[in-house]
């Protein structure tokens, strides 16, 4: 087997957490396994980059187990809010965890799956994931990786050879399965189970799983947990916003305790600094719109505070999620510095810089991904008049922490709008034709080189 033995560390760390956190499930046998994306970059840092497309297609379409990992696919089992309701019935329904292994840096990460078929936790499903979902997701984690965002990435996609039938587009329509790299696939819903089941047993047992393996301490202690999970949330919140993009579905089964975004549905990218924009057509109240995402994160981790209550004085947890805003604040200056591409200079400052950015942004017509394109290294163009003339006059004072001499800042913004989602798709659905799809992810990555320190 074509598997760099330099680099490839497997575990199986999940199985120390015991039988109650999961179940054993069989992946899908499908008509067809056909690769249509691997993503040699993400498996060159844990070792798999060296599988031929055949290996690669056994592993990640038929789900043959990786050496010395997890023998069994496992269907994590979890409950959550979804859109603030409560809902005990969720659980892996259409993926599972396929294996672990440390990155090059030393990291625990999980290989996760999406529409490799029904398990326990289904419900009515198919357990299938649509194609076009796929190329979705394709496009969502590689933008946000290149924005900087903390994010799953998709290691592959294989066609499926199934039709299937959807409601939000025209079906029949094809099918795939996804792979996912993270660093974790536990979520608040996690501990949200254990304590709708009151077992104080198993919220101390994923504490400690937790903090040992996602954030190398040794310790068991849930306030210290929790204080952690603020932080990376807080962080995850000021790069969404940064970025300008909405993830659609912040439920607390959708937020991962390491602070990775990741489970990419309805996405979009805002066009412009709307904070009333949604990515969702069914979010009619509009809880997870632009503007409302650090609010609606900070409300999944208090959810994971009152999971905690059941093992952890209230007040320690208190004290802990209060630190939200105050973390989130720094998050996001520094967030939307770097998308200018100027090195801080002192809280104040820069906090004024970014209030100003904010300001004429919202007020303005201008597209966010224009907006940073033009201003990055700290000067904007003559053709930016009211309301810009305060962002300009503060930028004059700042040091870019990069020039433009790479060659994407001679051609124009990559932005990834709805309606290049649609335009990249359609060749796909109507001629098998690829090309699109392999060049805007060509120039996304270049992008992620021009941003990048």
């Amino acid at each position: 087997m074509a598997i760099d033995p330099q680099v490839y560390r497997p575990e199986a760390e999940l199985l120390t957490l015991g039988d109650g956190f999961f179940d054993p499930v069989a992946p899908a046998d499908f008509p067809e396994t056909r690769l249509r994306f691997r993503n040699d970059r993400a498996a060159a840092q844990i070792g798999l980059d060296t599988l031929t497309d055949d290996e690669w297609t056994r592993h990640f379409g038929r789900f043959s187990p990786l050496p010395d990992t997890l023998s069994k696919p496992l269907a994590l089992r979890y409950h959550g809010h979804q859109f603030r309701n409560y809902n005990p019935d969720l659980g892996d329904g259409r993926g599972f965890t396929f294996a672990q292994m440390r990155d090059e840096g030393g990291r625990l990460m999980d290989l996760g799956t999406k529409g490799s078929g029904q398990t326990p936790w289904s419900r009515a499903g198919d357990g299938r994931l649509t194609l076009k979902g796929g190329m979705r997701e394709i496009l969502a984690t590689e933008m946000l990786e290149a924005l900087n965002v903390p994010t799953s990435r998709t290691l592959s996609l294989i066609e499926t050879g199934e039709e299937l039938q959807r409601g939000d587009e025209p079906s029949p329509t094809r099918s795939a399965v996804l792979v996912r790299l993270n660093h974790s696939h536990v979520r608040i819903g996690s501990f949200q189970r254990l304590a709708y089941e009151r077992d104080e047993a198993g919220l101390r047992t994923l504490v400690g799983y937790t903090l040992r393996n996602l954030y190398d301490e040794n310790s068991d202690d849930p306030v210290r947990l929790l204080d952690l999970v603020v932080s990376r949330t807080a962080r995850l919140a000021a790069r969404y916003m940064a970025a300008g993009f909405v993830h659609g579905v912040l439920n607390s089964d959708n937020i991962n305790v390491t602070g990775e975004s990741f489970d990419y549905g309805p996405w979009r990218f805002a066009p412009t600094w709307d904070p009333a924009f949604t990515a969702a057509y069914f979010d009619h109240q509009g809880l997870y719109a632009f503007g409302r995402q650090p609010e609606a994160i900070h409300w999944d981790v208090m959810q994971m505070a009152v999971a905690l209550r059941q093992i952890a004085e209230s007040d320690p947890l208190v004290a802990a999620l209060d630190q939200f805003g105050p973390r989130y604040q720094p998050e996001v200056t520094e967030a939307i510095l770097w998308r200018l591409g100027v090195r801080p200079r002192d809280p104040d400052t820069d906090r004024d810089l970014v209030q100003a950015t904010e300001r004429a942004l919202r007020t303005s017509s201008v597209g966010i991904d224009r907006f940073f394109f033009d201003a990055f290294g700290g000067e904007l163009p003559g053709t930016y008049d009211e309301p810009w003339a305060e962002v300009r006059a503060a930028l004059a004072a700042y040091e870019p922490r990069k020039d433009r001499s790479h060659p994407y800042w001679a051609g124009e913004p990559c932005s990834m709008l709805i309606d290049e989602v649609e335009a990249i798709w359609a060749p796909i659905a109507e001629h098998d034709d690829w090309r699109a799809l392999n060049a805007k992810v060509a120039a996304i990555r270049e992008m992620g080189e021009a941003l990048a320190e």
